[in-house]
């Protein structure tokens, strides 16, 4: 008997939910960062075992969208919800659920079956685990609540496992050996941005799209052009940093990461183009792939 099936993973910004989504992978195909909206789709990652092919969302922390761009992220929540066989809610386990009464609201009146990680219990005591689980369980069975830390990769086992026994009996969706359906000029494109959500403080990073216009595997190496788009002057003049010096830093620290992941060396040109209000634009929106 094999089973397959696809999981949502959602949540609010900065529960750890890439980082999870990364460790049942085994390979890192969501950006990581510190900073809120990091996420801006939903990626789809396969973990495949003997008897079982699980496709996960990841999807854009929950949020109240202020402009076009945030209502296309939180639109790719609400089809991964719609898509799934089951729910995956990922808390930092420091909150508390009063926090998260509008997502409730969503998971009650859902026809899915919903389980909930709490997420880094590497940096709690047993005691306050267990705080958190009580707190929790007025809204999950006990045997529905899975305290991991997706950073160490505790408490995944016992989680997949439970996936697996919900997920209905289907042959695999996917090949054995593929790990995402996205390519990898798509992930160069994250990479790039992730470097940029790292090295860029305030407005700047949540300003900007990353194009990749080029990738072309050389005989040596792999070309990457990619073209970094800004809503203002002003932006651009920062992106590229006095004398082209932050732009040579974004350059180099995203070429390491792309370089690390393909296996081979990478060219890498970027360059910096306005467009004014892209995050407003329908048109543009849906040429960086958001519609």
């Amino acid at each position: 008997m094999h089973k397959a099936g696809y999981v949502s993973i959602v949540g609010l910004p900065n529960a750890g939910k890439s980082t999870l989504l990364n460790a049942l992978a085994g390979e890192k195909l969501s950006i990581v960062t510190h900073k809120p909206q990091t996420t801006r789709i939903r990626l789809k990652a396969f973990v495949t075992g003997k008897d079982f092919q699980i496709v996960f969302y990841d999807t854009p922390g929950i949020i109240q969208p202020k402009y076009k761009l945030q209502e296309a992220m939180m639109k790719h929540v609400e089809d991964a919800l719609k898509d799934a066989e089951v729910v995956l809610l990922v808390v930092d386990a420091y909150h508390k659920s009063d926090d998260y009464q509008d997502i409730n609201a969503t998971r009650a009146q859902s026809k899915k079956k919903w389980l909930l990680a709490l997420n880094k219990i590497d940096t709690m005591s047993a005691a306050k685990v267990e705080e958190a689980k009580k707190d929790w369980g007025q809204w999950f069975d006990a045997e529905d609540m899975f305290p991991i830390s997706a950073a160490q990769k505790a408490g995944l086992d016992a989680l997949v496992d439970k996936i697996v026994l919900l997920l209905p009996e289907h042959p695999p969706y996917y090949g054995e050996d593929e790990l995402t359906d996205v390519s990898v000029r798509f992930i160069a494109s994250e990479m790039i941005r992730e470097q940029m959500l790292l090295q860029y403080r305030d407005e700047i990073p949540y300003s900007v799209e990353v194009i990749i216009e080029e990738f072309k595997e050389l005989e040596t190496l792999t070309r990457v052009r990619a073209v970094i788009a800004v809503e203002r002057e002003t932006q651009k003049a920062i992106v590229i940093g006095n004398k082209g010096s932050s732009i040579k830093k974004l350059g180099t620290a995203s070429r390491e990461k792309i370089e690390a992941f393909i296996g081979r060396k990478v060219f890498l040109d970027l360059s910096v183009k306005v467009k004014p209000n892209w995050r407003n634009d329908t048109t543009e929106l849906h040429r960086f792939g958001y519609s």
